[in-house]
């Protein structure tokens, strides 16, 4: 049986404290984390004056460190686990497994190819991944610059979005020109 989904904070710490009491997953309501989203949303959409504003501040803050240890709990079981019982795992969290599988099949094919000799496959890894495409938006404006890839790309001003290679993105990020954005279809 799932848990309720009318999410409160006494609810939310309750669901907190029974996942950490249980060695296996708590089986959750399959909307958990958005009908959470919409409890966090709703809070931090309401104003209040004086005392009432710094006690909603506290429940935000309250919510989401509680937030943050329910899903590092269930993350860890989820980690631990031999037998996992997929049925409790929410979407969210098939969302991060399926993450975490694409990073082990990409390790074991970067260490086959070394151990394999197959250096040439690794350079072309390496140049693919170089030259791959990732969406930023600026932070600041910034002249056109020659891409990895030898194309043009800019001028840009605060706030475009623009797709460059991943070598030159990752150099504006680390400046802080720009930051990394998810564009999913």
């Amino acid at each position: 049986m799932f848990e309720s989904n009318q999410i409160d904070i006494n609810s939310l710490h309750h669901i907190v404290l029974r996942e950490t009491e249980n060695d296996s997953l708590l089986e959750l309501d399959p909307n958990f984390y958005r009908d959470l989203s919409d409890f966090i949303g709703n809070l931090r959409k309401q104003e209040f004056d004086g005392p009432e504003n710094k006690i909603k501040d506290t429940m935000i803050e309250m919510t989401t460190e509680l937030t943050s240890l329910l899903v590092h709990i269930r993350l860890d079981k989820i980690s631990k686990s031999f037998d996992l019982e997929t049925e409790y795992l929410l979407d969210e969290e098939k969302f991060i497994l399926d993450s975490q599988e694409e990073q082990q099949e990409r390790t074991e094919m970067i260490l086959s190819a070394t151990i394999n000799g197959k250096s040439k496959f690794l350079e072309s890894l390496a140049q693919n991944h170089k030259i791959k495409r990732i969406v930023i938006r600026f932070l600041s404006q910034v002249d056109e610059i020659i891409g990895v890839d030898l194309e043009k790309y800019g001028p840009f001003n605060p706030e475009d979005i623009a797709t460059i290679p991943y070598e030159n993105a990752q150099a504006l990020i680390a400046k802080n020109i720009a930051t990394k954005i998810r564009w999913e279809d």
